[in-house]
């Protein structure tokens, strides 16, 4: 089994986990969707964990998880809803910081090398 395969399964079982939690019913399509919600999110470290193999995750580490899950207070899981919107944007944000500052170390760069070809 890969990493990928592995962290997939987990997420099925921390996903019931969660839904039960929440009094939550879902249709498989919903499941299915939310899975895929997942799998797009973290689309690079499912693929680095893809050339990974496991036997699979140990179950002491799944329940462990399942049991953090169950441990939320309702204001908690408030918390974690309200996070990844912010998460998101964050990411976007930074992702656009990051692009600027390349920009401006390119044109310091190209300024430099400018300065130092024709002898100023």
């Amino acid at each position: 089994m890969t990493a990928r395969e592995a962290l997939l399964q987990a997420f099925d079982r921390l996903f019931d986990v969660a839904a039960q939690k929440l009094n939550v019913v879902c249709t498989p399509e919903e499941r299915a969707e939310a899975k895929e919600q997942f799998a797009r999110h973290f689309e690079s470290p499912l693929a680095m964990a893809q050339r990974i193999e496991i036997p699979e995750l140990p179950e002491a580490v799944i329940t462990e998880m399942a049991n953090g899950i169950e441990q939320l207070s309702a204001a908690e899981l408030a918390g974690v809803i309200a996070s990844v919107p912010l998460a998101q944007q964050t990411q976007q944000m930074l992702r656009a910081v990051a692009y600027r500052q390349a920009e401006q170390r390119l044109l310091e760069q190209l300024a430099a090398q400018a300065d130092t070809r024709y002898g100023h």
